[in-house]
């Protein structure tokens, strides 16, 4: 999924060591859209993704990002974990797709020749 928007906090980086005894560590951010009536949207980057998107507050982004949903002593909580950001101005990068060997697009239609009126030299009528 995706949205642009401005972002408007940084909350500060939180790290530690999980129960397999890995560091982590994690920025949140809130992004607040641009739609007609806007919204603000918590997410964060974990891990590499943290270090490798450092962002501020002020600057408007395009963030690609997923929502997961996870159960907890019967509550569920929703995280959104962004895994790319990039300068809202910046084109969206196409998908590439691979060339194919011997595979031409088709090309074009042609628009249709205008068809002359039909003249009959017995008929006098106008139309």
């Amino acid at each position: 999924m995706e949205v642009i928007g401005k972002i408007i906090f940084e909350l500060p980086e939180q790290s530690g060591v999980s129960k397999s005894g890995n560091q982590w560590h994690k920025r949140e951010y809130v992004l607040e859209t641009e739609d007609t009536y806007p919204k603000k949207i918590h997410f964060d980057f974990f891990g590499e993704r943290a270090d490798q998107y450092r962002l501020a507050v002020g600057q408007r982004v395009r963030l690609s990002f997923d929502i997961e949903s996870r159960e907890f002593n019967g509550r569920w909580y929703t995280s959104i974990r962004g895994w790319r950001a990039e300068p809202a101005d910046a084109a969206p990068a196409a998908p590439q797709q691979p060339a194919q060997a011997g595979y031409a697009a088709p090309a074009a239609p042609q628009p249709a020749a205008p068809v002359p009126p039909v003249v009959n030299a017995t008929d006098d009528l106008p139309f």
